[in-house]
């Protein structure tokens, strides 16, 4: 009797107001539990996106060009920089900066850097100085050079591979040609390499040329670098 009887009873509870309250609370409360996560997994993605983003950035930051990674790099005197060999992105930030000449002590195929300048609308010129023998011939070529400039707008780069031809060259035209004070240009100089006996006498060669042209009298005031010991 009782197998007969129970589909009754359950039917009548499933029919009483409580039942159907319950029921519908668990369904609205399932509802709200799926919008839930849905939320959730949302507000997930979208974090995670923007960490990714931001940490794309950050690279890209970090990555980022700037003359502080260009080698030994100077700015002398208003229109004159030095540097060690700059690369495409460095030749694109002093362009930047109202960059209008290079002069590339380099000697050898320049073919690259000259093209890498003419894109970018930088006149250049080389003068190609053999570490081993710079010349008295070497330096005028490139005063010759220099003094085309217009110093009221352009400036110029005078570069090599570590800066160390150029800084012997802007301190030399600094002192013999714009007559600035000695002491002033070797701080530049001495800041980047102390030059050996052959470049010391290179550099005595200059300035004894441009003080019997001038009537002057200008001196390094520093001696050669002892040669190293091997």
């Amino acid at each position: 009797m009782m197998k007969k009887t129970q589909p009754a009873v359950l039917a009548k509870m499933k029919n009483t107001p409580s039942l159907q309250k319950s029921t519908l609370l668990r369904v609205v409360t399932t509802a709200f539990i799926s919008v839930g996560l849905g939320l959730s997994l949302c507000a997930n993605a979208y974090h995670e996106g923007n960490s990714i983003q931001q940490a794309s950035n950050d690279t890209q930051m970090e990555t980022a060009p700037t003359l502080a990674t260009l080698t030994n790099y100077q700015e002398n005197v208003p229109f004159m920089y030095s540097s060690g060999l700059p690369d495409a992105a460095h030749f694109s930030l002093l362009k930047e900066k109202g960059l209008t000449h290079v002069i590339d002590l380099i000697p050898g195929d320049r073919s690259s850097e000259i093209l890498t300048t003419s894109e970018l609308g930088l006149d250049y010129f080389n003068v190609p100085v053999d570490w081993e023998g710079p010349t008295l011939a070497n330096f005028l070529n490139y005063a010759a050079f220099m003094q085309s400039v217009d110093v009221s707008k352009d400036k110029v780069l005078t570069h090599c591979k570590l800066n160390w031809r150029g800084a012997a060259f802007t301190y030399l035209y600094r002192i013999n040609v714009l007559g600035e004070n000695e002491q002033n240009a070797k701080k530049d100089l001495m800041a980047i390499w102390h030059p050996n006996p052959t470049w010391y006498a290179f550099m005595s060669d200059v300035i004894t040329h441009y003080n019997a042209l001038n009537n002057s009298q200008v001196a390094m005031s520093f001696d050669a670098a002892l040669p190293e010991q091997g």
